[in-house]
């Protein structure tokens, strides 16, 4: 017997949980070197790292609960609690980054010591572990059509950046010498603008999914091929998609001769519902609305 398929929540929780493994290391050995070789630039990155650890565990339970199935209360299922995860995410990392900025002009302002060589190891192992991790995550997000697990993965990315920047503010700092202390604070500084910019574009796609905002036009022409070639189907006229979570519902007026019977018309209609779910199998409901063809 051939096992059934995994949902595909599935593959977004596995790859999450590696996600929070790798950042919980990253920001024990980012904070400790930072923190011992004194550059901010590290211990933001981090603090980063951190917050990293705690939205990936918020993906995690999103996804957990877009999983549930339909009840009496949510009739359409918990799918929206995967958007609803990617708006938390993308709000926390927006904070993240402003405490980030707040603590690097301090930093700046107040005059400090030249950080620790030894810091530049670290950096260039972050930036190539956290890159590994935003193809794979990235890619796990774009197979299930995922917008909370392709923010997580931006995470993956945005760290990668921030490392980046660490590692140029720190070695700017140690070429030039004193009065270039603070390169590295700048640095922080700059990544701060990047992560929230990056927050920014990660939240606008999982508000829009809250919204019922179409999902693409692609889908909509391509059920209403599917819809066509039922026999009995003369032509589709309204159409509506939404999404919910890993589903999709649609609503759909097909368009029959006037003179069928009622049973008639509703079996065809049942045949177009079929079509549609039996081609795109994450479509979890069809309403489909018979309308007479010599209708005024």
């Amino acid at each position: 017997m051939t096992p059934a398929p995994a949902h595909p929540a599935t593959y977004g929780l596995r790859s999450t949980l590696a996600g929070i493994l790798v950042n919980l290391a990253l920001a024990i050995v980012k904070g400790v070197a930072g923190f011992v070789g004194n550059s901010y630039a590290l211990v933001a990155d981090g603090i980063e790292s951190l917050t990293d650890v705690f939205s990936s565990f918020v993906v995690y339970i999103g996804l957990r609960l877009s999983m549930r199935p339909p009840d009496a209360n949510h009739p359409y299922g918990h799918g929206k609690a995967e958007p609803m995860a990617g708006v938390i995410v993308s709000v926390g990392l927006i904070i993240a980054a402003a405490l980030i900025a707040y603590e690097s002009i301090q930093e700046i302002k107040r005059p400090h010591n030249m950080p620790a060589p030894f810091t530049l190891l670290v950096l260039p192992i972050v930036v190539v572990a956290k890159e590994m991790m935003f193809r794979f995550v990235s890619r796990v997000g774009a197979n299930i059509q995922s917008g909370a697990v392709q923010t997580d993965a931006w995470h993956h990315r945005s760290d990668a950046i921030t490392s980046a920047l660490a590692f140029v503010g720190i070695a700017i700092a140690l070429l030039g010498g004193e009065g270039w202390e603070s390169a590295d604070d700048w640095a922080a500084l700059l990544a701060s603008i990047v992560i929230a910019f990056n927050a920014c574009l990660l939240l606008r796609p999982a508000v829009q999914e809250l919204g019922d905002t179409v999902p693409t036009t692609q889908l909509h022409e391509a059920i209403r091929l599917v819809a066509n070639t039922v026999p009995g189907v003369r032509e589709t006229e309204k159409c509506f998609v939404r999404k919910m979570g890993f589903d999709y519902y649609v609503d759909l007026h097909i368009i029959v001769d006037g003179n069928l019977s009622v049973r008639r018309g509703h079996l065809i209609g049942h045949n177009v519902k079929d079509a549609i779910q039996s081609a795109y199998p994450r479509v979890a409901d069809v309403l489909v609305h018979v309308e007479p063809h010599d209708r005024e």
